[in-house]
């Protein structure tokens, strides 16, 4: 009589969404520290996503961020007020404006400068209408 295989074991959902969300997380973190040396990619947003995702997926790292010397007052203020901080802002709008200035003395194509514009114009917004925090 032959011996019959079981079928093969899935792993839980639980397992692969934290394999998700880590990877999220990850993924996330990388581009936020690439964004610490590269002035064309914004670090802030990154970070905030990567805490997200690791409160999810992870708790060492997402406590390893929340620590972090640098990264964790930004990850505490957007928590706790929804705010990014002042030097944050000016550096984040000041990168916008040169990225688009850039754009221009590159001869970008018109089209391409107008939604370059309208993104970067309503990014800027955004993070000019959030409040400061109390940093």
């Amino acid at each position: 009589m032959a011996q019959e295989t079981p079928p093969p074991q899935k792993p839980p959902r639980h397992a692969i969404a934290r394999v998700a969300w880590n990877t999220l997380g990850a993924v996330a973190l990388l581009l936020g520290l690439i964004g610490v040396v590269l002035p064309v990619l914004p670090t802030t947003p990154f970070v905030l996503v990567a805490a997200f995702a690791f409160s999810k997926g992870s708790p060492r790292m997402r406590r390893w961020l929340t620590d972090h010397a640098i990264f964790g007052p930004l990850i505490a203020d957007w928590e706790a007020h929804g705010a990014i901080a002042r030097p944050i802002k000016r550096l984040a709008c000041g990168i916008m404006g040169g990225v688009f200035l850039i754009s221009v003395i590159a001869g970008v194509p018109v089209k391409v400068l107008v939604i370059q514009a309208i993104c970067l114009g309503g990014a800027a917004a955004y993070v000019l209408t959030r409040p400061d925090g109390p940093r």
